[in-house]
């Protein structure tokens, strides 16, 4: 056989195996099969997956999806361009990974997103329902990403975060990086600097009975380092901080 036809089969196969092994990834965050234990450590990881996802290539948005997801009001596929000004939503047992501009996020199932911006540099994001991973790259404070949820204003710079938006209260966990929360009616607010998960928060509709607050603790919850870790590979990024059980030393983001 030509040696052009047989190299051709091996790229062929090679690529198949490749997109299932992204399809077992998406699938391993979405049902929390990864989240913990072994799963935390990168060199189980590629055993299991053959490689960390990467840097996505030019002119090209969506890692992953499943079920229903439409992108600024028309059906999603793996060719759907997403902008700085897309609205992303998703239906029932529905997810969709993309990478746009210096950030990248997993929209959970059952979430309405909106972006504002500028070609590829976001500026804004409003989260008028459902759950949002997302990480960014460095941005002076003149650029930050401001984001809305139904009762929350939070200002985003060089920072991992998950939020989940509810009509009378939202969550917010800033993974790394710095955020200023500050709730939508009342002014009251709170700048937070975290290098691992240090300081989730509920910010209220209604001040809370006991402290009279509507910004006050909350729990980790609901997302996981290697589902961050895969967020900073498509930006071509690496986490701040070292997961438990990783040896992989190659440089990590500044935040």
């Amino acid at each position: 056989m030509d040696r052009g036809i047989v190299m051709q089969k091996m790229a062929e196969r090679a690529e198949a195996v490749h997109e299932r092994r992204r399809r077992f990834l998406v699938q391993a965050l979405s049902t929390g099969l990864l989240a913990g234990g072994a799963g935390w450590n990168l060199q189980a990881l590629a055993g299991w997956l053959g490689q960390i996802p990467g840097k996505m290539p030019e002119g090209k948005s969506v890692f992953e999806l499943k079920g229903d997801v439409r992108i600024d009001g028309q059906p999603a596929g793996k060719d759907t361009l997403v902008t700085a000004q897309s609205r992303i939503e998703t239906g029932d047992d529905s997810l969709v990974i993309v990478a746009v501009g210096d950030g990248a996020f997993m929209v959970r199932q059952r979430t309405v997103l909106e972006m504002s911006g500028k070609q590829l540099l976001i500026r804004g994001l409003q989260l008028l329902s459902g759950g949002l991973l997302s990480v960014f790259g460095h941005r002076e404070e003149a650029q930050d990403v401001q984001m809305h949820t139904p009762v929350a204003t939070i200002g985003i710079r060089g920072t991992g975060f998950y939020t989940e938006a509810e009509a009378q209260r939202s969550y917010f966990c800033t993974c790394y990086g710095r955020t200023r929360i500050a709730v939508a009616d009342s002014g009251e607010s709170e700048e937070i600097v975290s290098k691992h998960h240090d300081a989730p928060r509920y910010i209220l509709a209604q001040p809370d009975p006991d402290s009279g607050k509507q910004i006050v603790k909350g729990p980790f919850k609901n997302h996981t380092d290697l589902e961050l870790m895969t967020l900073e590979a498509l930006c071509g990024r690496k986490l701040p901080f070292v997961i438990p059980g990783d040896s992989y030393e190659a440089p990590r983001r500044d935040y």
